[in-house]
């Protein structure tokens, strides 16, 4: 089943997809932005696991939901 990997905003527009299947489970948040980009993530991206945000060591499940959020900026 694997993963789903969700990108937001800026994230969107850089990778060029908003959304990515995931064939296998990669173990933690991090091991999927592994999947996504050979460069660790920036120190400000925020990460959500199945709706509710998460640090980049989290593990993770067949089937899960990982969104990736750049900094939210507004004024």
């Amino acid at each position: 089943m694997g993963i789903t990997i969700k990108l937001f905003a800026s994230l969107r527009e850089q990778f060029a997809q908003d959304e990515l299947a995931i064939i296998t489970t990669p173990n933690t948040v991090q091991a999927a932005w592994a999947c996504i980009s050979p460069q660790s993530p920036p120190a400000n991206i925020l990460a959500a696991v199945n709706h509710e945000y998460v640090p980049f060591d989290h593990p993770l499940r067949d089937g899960d939901e990982v969104a990736f959020f750049p900094p939210v900026t507004g004024g």
